[in-house]
């Protein structure tokens, strides 16, 4: 029963059934859906904002675990000179698919399309590491470059969406992150009393954080990133990224441990709650979006990957430009952040449905890449 669930866990099947479910619930009857999304069924809830701000909170604080675990001592962004090549062609990563966005939207010449710049720059995690290790086979060294890239991008993927998508109906209110740095300030105190449950964290400094956020009219669902990196964790991380280790027990750990399962299986509520957009619903957004992360995040990640090799700092032992290449293209899978900033990004429900679908499309990365990868000969472990 257990290997059932992991196989669901690992090829993502939950997000990919609230999402099918979604398409075909919002064409087949879209006034029913879109009731059931935005209606308020949780008292002054509803089942969108208990998706977005609230479940994600979850979501966006497993990422904080990850990158928290790899800047510790042994984890795969230490020592800095072991992750220069990868944290440049994240760089190539964000450039890329932003200037070509911007590039493309110069062409159509439309004003209304310009914030949407930021939908392409990150890569969906979950989804890179399985279409990774499928092409080039379970152990292959692309593998860990492409997580490295994945979580540094989400990392700055974060950034911008806490920095460039406010709530735009409602003006920022600053002061309210007071209560935010509160929280930081709980957590910290709780990090020096040696308090080893992580609940206490979640409750003193996370409850502050998203009330902070939310009142700032910033993004709640980042509530957990300023809160997760003061978990007590291992002294060195001897795993690489989505790898257990059962010898650690620390907090950090056993909040990642306890709450993935959870929030794997509850993307399909995300899924079900972002992905309802009609199959008419194609415009200009969606093949910016898609063109932005397949073309953008390849050219971008394969020349900055390369500018580091010349610079002297070599891609990890057993890969080339080839795989190089292709992990470019596999990075353009943009899809869960990709959906969720296309949410904060557009107002006009067109234009934001149309964005959607150009990051729910950026799925065909991974033939693509499979494609490129046989054509190329690229070396396969196992």
């Amino acid at each position: 029963m257990r290997q059932k669930i992991n196989l669901l866990r690992e090829f993502s099947i939950p997000l990919i059934a609230g999402v099918v479910t979604a398409v075909l619930w919002a064409n087949l009857d879209p006034a029913g859906y879109a009731q059931f999304d935005h209606n308020h069924f949780f008292g002054t809830l509803s089942f969108h904002f208990v998706a977005n701000e609230l479940f994600m909170v979850l979501f966006f604080g497993i990422a904080a675990v990850e990158i928290t675990q790899s800047c510790l001592p042994g984890g795969d962004l230490n020592p800095l000179k072991k992750a220069v090549n990868p944290l440049f062609a994240t760089v190539g990563g964000v450039v890329g698919p932003v200037g070509v966005y911007f590039l493309l939207n110069t062409v159509t010449g439309s004003p209304a399309l310009a914030n949407g710049w930021g939908i392409p720059t990150a890569t969906d995690i979950a989804f890179a590491w399985l279409a990774a290790r499928l092409i080039f086979g379970e152990g292959h060294p692309v593998i860990s470059f492409l997580l490295l890239l994945a979580i540094a991008d989400d990392a700055i993927g974060l950034a911008i969406i806490a920095i460039f998508y406010p709530d735009p109906s409602v003006p920022s209110e600053p002061l309210w992150l007071l209560l935010t740095v509160a929280g930081m300030l709980a957590a910290y105190l709780l990090r020096v009393a040696k308090t080893r449950s992580y609940w206490p964290y979640l409750l003193l400094g996370g409850m502050p954080s998203w009330i902070g956020l939310h009142e700032a009219h910033l993004h709640p669902a980042l509530a957990l990133v300023f809160i997760v990196p003061f978990l007590p964790h291992a002294a060195r991380e001897t795993k690489h990224l989505f790898e257990a280790d059962p010898r650690d027990l620390s907090t950090l750990s056993r909040f990642e441990h306890e709450w993935k399962i959870f929030v794997d299986f509850g993307l399909f509520m995300f899924g079900l709650a972002n992905a309802g957009v009609q199959l008419s619903g194609f415009g200009a957004a969606t093949w910016m979006v898609l063109g932005s992360l397949i073309v953008g995040k390849t050219l971008g990640i394969f020349c900055l990957g390369v500018l580091a090799q010349l610079l002297g700092f070599p891609l990890p032992q057993g890969m080339g430009r080839r795989e190089l290449l292709v992990a470019g293209i596999v990075a353009g899978i943009g899809f869960t952040v990709a959906l969720f900033v296309a949410g904060e990004a557009f107002a006009d429900p067109a234009i934001q449905g149309a964005a959607k679908m150009g990051a729910m499309l950026s799925i065909l990365a991974f033939p693509l890449a499979a494609i490129v990868g046989r054509l190329l000969t690229v070396r396969k472990c196992g």
